[in-house]
């Protein structure tokens, strides 16, 4: 009798595939729109989402970042940089990883600057890494719970709204932020 196995270099092979798929190079135009998308989808599940962006020095909106991984991961997703409601440039982000994870996600981001200083050090850098180059500490709100009185005592915030699928694991340790042209 023969048993039917997944191949595990099979099904990383796929998800390798998949997510590359996601990555093809998007027009800004593609980009502005989908993350002005992703901001009204944030201030339907946040509740005082526009008023907390308002306070803050700049923001990322990543509106579709993918998430693929059995054992072997990886993610990748291009957005776009905002201060005072302005775009000051796009960004790719991506990561990899090795480790206890399964499932296949696609999510949008929004990381919040709350002080100039990781403003400046995001926008100056030449690849930026979280952990490594700055700390992000991974929002949690409750339903109901109005996230415009945040006091910004920590540098960056990340917000991780509108899940479609399921992804075991959730870091944005090693993550990677890269300027982009377009």
């Amino acid at each position: 009798m023969k048993h039917n196995r997944l191949n595990p270099l099979a099904l990383i092979a796929s998800l390798v595939l998949l997510v590359s798929s996601y990555s093809i190079a998007e027009p800004a135009s593609v980009i502005e729109a989908k993350a002005n998308e992703a901001l009204k989808q944030f201030a339907k599940e946040v509740k005082g989402s526009e008023e907390f962006l308002s306070k803050t020095k700049g923001y990322l909106v990543f509106p579709s970042v993918v998430k693929a991984g059995f054992v072997v991961g990886g993610e990748y997703g291009e957005g776009v940089l905002r201060v005072n409601g302005e775009t000051k440039g796009y960004y790719s982000i991506a990561s990899a990883s090795v480790g206890f994870q399964m499932g296949l996600q696609q999510t949008s981001y929004v990381i919040a600057f709350g002080s100039q200083s990781a403003l400046d050090n995001f926008i100056k850098s030449d690849g930026w890494e979280a952990g490594v180059d700055g700390a992000i500490t991974v929002a949690k709100w409750g339903k109901g719970k109005d996230i415009g009185s945040i006091s910004f005592e920590k540098p960056i915030y990340a917000f991780v709204f509108g899940a479609k699928g399921l992804m075991y694991n959730l870091s944005l340790e090693g993550t990677k932020f890269t300027k982009i042209n377009r």
